[in-house]
């Protein structure tokens, strides 16, 4: 039997909340961490948001995954089961990892980081592409269009992706605007003392050429009035 169409949304809604949503904002605050001016309180502060945002995702995700175990067929013969099924298990293994963090400057540190990251950023892709298959079945069995849910998730996407690449190079951008008002003082200091040797050196020789005429004016005047006596 076909399952309800409400279930099915259900389901919809569930998927998006925890991997097209929650879980790609827990990797956006966690990335305010890279920040200069991060302090330790707002470091912690990230952090537990970081946590709470994700371990809400994987509870929404969780049931998601019983309400389809539940109400759908799973016969598991296209990929947005294959996928769903295995984002199910990588996203509580993501959790015991999270929960294993190491502490700064121990010895597995680094290598709990890298596993950490990589496989939260293969989650998190996974979860936002499994949600377009998910859209496309959707589409499929209730025979309405998806076009709408399409585009407004890959506006959300986009939007998240900006915001994740751009909030750096805005500390960049913030700066170099400082940098650009106040760096004009300073080579106009530096200008103005050449301006000023340049107008030395030109009067110098000024004075020297008029020294010479006067002096050779003198001279003329002498040996006229030596041949008049």
């Amino acid at each position: 039997a076909s399952p309800p169409i409400s279930d099915i949304v259900l389901h919809g809604i569930l998927s998006w909340a925890s991997m097209g949503f929650l879980m790609p904002v827990g990797i956006v605050v966690i990335r305010m961490l890279n920040k200069e001016d991060c302090g330790q309180r707002k470091l912690r502060l990230l952090i537990y948001f970081h946590a709470i945002l994700q371990m809400l995702a994987v509870l929404l995700a969780t049931a998601g995954g019983v309400l389809s175990l539940k109400s759908f067929e799973n016969s598991f013969n296209n990929s947005h089961q294959r996928i769903g099924l295995a984002l199910y298990g990588a996203i509580w293994v993501q959790v015991l990892i999270g929960f294993r963090r190491p502490k700064r400057g121990s010895k597995g540190r680094s290598a709990w980081y890298c596993c950490h990251w990589i496989l939260g950023t293969l989650v998190s892709l996974l979860g936002i592409f499994n949600i377009y298959t998910g859209l496309k079945a959707y589409q499929k069995r209730t025979a309405r269009s998806a076009g709408l849910w399409n585009f407004l998730f890959t506006a959300e996407i986009s939007l998240l992706a900006f915001f994740y690449l751009f909030q750096d190079k805005w500390e960049y951008l913030q700066k170099q605007g400082l940098v650009s008002g106040t760096d004009p003082s300073t080579p106009s200091n530096q200008v103005l003392p050449q301006r000023d040797n340049r107008k030395e050196v030109l009067v110098e020789p000024s004075r020297k050429s008029n020294s010479l005429g006067n002096y050779f004016a003198k001279t003329n005047a002498l040996r006229k009035l030596f041949q008049l006596t």
